[in-house]
């Protein structure tokens, strides 16, 4: 068993080599991988984003250097892979809206839960996906949506979520409520509304739904999660990256080796393995 764990990690090693284009075989991975994936916007340093704040179980604290939390440990490994670590590795912060926009990014690589979309991939590129989550209703103790076992329960549901999202896009498209769907520029919009008894319920991927009912707002709970491949809408997070970002194949080729070494599935159980026992909402 041992033997083999060893060959699944050379061979992932090398497949990161690889994409980065590296002409030296005999070198240590690490480096030979950061020199060969150079191509990034500050020479030696790899530049990552995050949202302005990043929240729980993704960043602890708000620290993402820290490697603390899903997406800060999931990130500062996939730059290790990429030979980048310690003083090498910054943090810079974005809007959400703002990334995805076309144009020259100030980082190498973007993460705070954006969706792999067709119509992103236009103007942006993404890795292979690092996350798949489905969506979840909260609302608080007493809202229209408590008990909802179908989605036809839902259809005069007042809803909320933010803009641009897959959470709003699952609201609109397969929900389909009656009442009109309110838009937020973030999620702390659309928290605050729900606090403010403005809105019903607001529809949020599992994990940050059940952070928001357990530690955000009292009097709330996660009603219902949908089966990830509800109304074809599987919401798979990946890397976010400038259009035809030379470094893409590499981070593909870091993910794939945290994916054959069994890290990644270590990171995702350390942070997100608690986010169970919501109800299902059938459609």
């Amino acid at each position: 068993m041992r033997s083999t764990k060893l060959i699944a990690v050379a061979a992932a090693a090398t497949l990161v080599l690889a994409a980065c284009g590296s002409d030296d075989a005999t070198t240590d991975a690490p480096e030979a991988a950061g020199n060969a994936c150079s191509n990034t916007i500050e020479d030696g340093v790899l530049t990552i984003a995050t949202g302005n704040p990043a929240f729980f179980p993704w960043v602890i604290d708000d620290a993402p250097e820290s490697g603390q939390g899903f997406e800060a440990a999931a990130a500062l490994a996939v730059g290790e892979q990429m030979g980048y670590s310690g003083d090498a590795v910054t943090w810079v912060r974005t809007d959400f809206d703002a990334a995805i926009q076309p144009g020259a990014k100030d980082f190498d690589f973007n993460l705070q839960q954006f969706s792999i979309t067709d119509e992103r991939k236009e103007t942006v590129d993404f890795s292979a996906p690092y996350y798949t989550a489905n969506q979840a209703i909260v609302a608080l103790n007493g809202s229209s949506a408590e008990g909802a076992t179908s989605i036809a329960d839902l259809k005069d549901v007042k809803f909320g979520a933010q803009a641009g999202t897959t959470s709003f896009a699952f609201i609109t498209d397969v929900i389909q409520p009656t009442q009109d769907v309110f838009a937020y520029d973030d999620n702390v919009g659309a928290k605050a509304a729900l606090e403010a008894n403005q809105i019903d319920a607001a529809v949020f991927d599992l994990p940050t739904a059940l952070y928001v009912s357990g530690v955000e707002i009292d009097g709330s709970s996660v009603v219902g999660q949908f089966p990830a491949a509800a109304g074809g809408t599987t919401d798979e997070f990946g890397l976010l990256l400038e259009k035809d970002s030379p470094l893409t194949p590499c981070v593909d080729a870091a993910l794939q080796a945290l994916t054959d070494s069994g890290e990644l599935a270590a990171i995702t159980n350390e942070w997100l393995s608690e986010f169970t026992g919501a109800p299902v909402i059938s459609e």
